[in-house]
């Protein structure tokens, strides 16, 4: 039998009910029809999963119990393994994962200290890295978990003397999403200004997000380089020009 790396990807959501785990993986299958509006997504990320874990000469698989949660199990082919030397027992000499060590490398220096910053974004991993990324660079950060969430803080804010002095506003959300969320800010004479977050990266998604309202556009994963640079321009007046975008389209899996 060919050696195969084993992942588990476990998670306390809301599960998946029986009859919906056999079309599961079928290109832009979710688990019932209020699933796009509700969570997002497009019916493609476990589609994409399931095909590279296939190249890779393994597979994926998923046991779900509806209200506890969900474990996805990858396997992947390793090829030999003969004369390949195995670490037992170093986990402490390992190096951070990536992620971690860009974050941890964030500059000394507090380009916004001062400045006030609504994040509006449902994911919980990125609320932790961009607020890490903010508050590193010495912002002051409240969080807003979707659209409509944001406007009644964003308004809030204004009425009471102390807006903020830039949103960072994820464009797919539960409840309300960024592009009606920017719009309504802006039908409510709010402007402020208003950065989109999107791991879309086509052709025409830039546009997209300023016709909605926003005043500029960054893709997912963030830039933390780049973030601190757009918003800092914005703050100091000084518009940065983007640059078109190189790559047609994207995926998030």
């Amino acid at each position: 039998m060919t050696p195969q790396l084993q992942f588990e990807v476990i998670d306390t959501g809301i599960g998946i009910s029986a009859e919906c785990l056999e079309a599961l993986f079928d290109p832009f299958t979710q688990a019932d029809d209020s699933m796009t509006r509700n969570f997002g997504g497009t019916g493609l990320g476990l589609t994409i999963s399931k095909r590279l874990a296939e190249l890779l000469d393994g597979e994926i698989s998923v046991m779900s119990t509806p209200g506890a949660g969900s474990t996805f199990t990858i396997t992947i082919g390793t090829g030999s393994l003969e004369n390949i030397p195995l670490i037992e027992g170093e986990t402490a000499n390992l190096k951070p994962a990536a992620k971690e060590t860009e974050a941890a490398e964030i500059q000394s220096d507090s380009p916004l200290e001062g400045y006030r910053i609504l994040l509006t974004e449902d994911g919980l991993y990125n609320q932790r890295l961009i607020t890490f990324l903010l508050k590193k660079a010495g912002a002051e950060v409240s969080l807003a978990e979707n659209g409509q969430i944001s406007i009644d803080l964003a308004l809030e804010a204004e009425d009471q003397g102390q807006p903020f002095d830039i949103i960072l506003m994820d464009m797919q959300m539960p409840v309300l999403d960024g592009y009606n969320a920017t719009q309504q800010l802006r039908a409510a004479r709010y402007h402020g200004p208003i950065i989109a977050l999107t791991a879309h990266a086509m052709n025409g998604d830039r546009q997209r997000c300023l016709d909605a309202g926003c005043d500029d556009y960054l893709t997912k994963p963030i830039d933390r380089k780049k973030l601190i640079q757009v918003i800092a321009s914005y703050l100091k007046g000084a518009v940065v020009e983007q640059p078109v975008l190189a790559s047609e389209f994207s995926y998030e899996i």
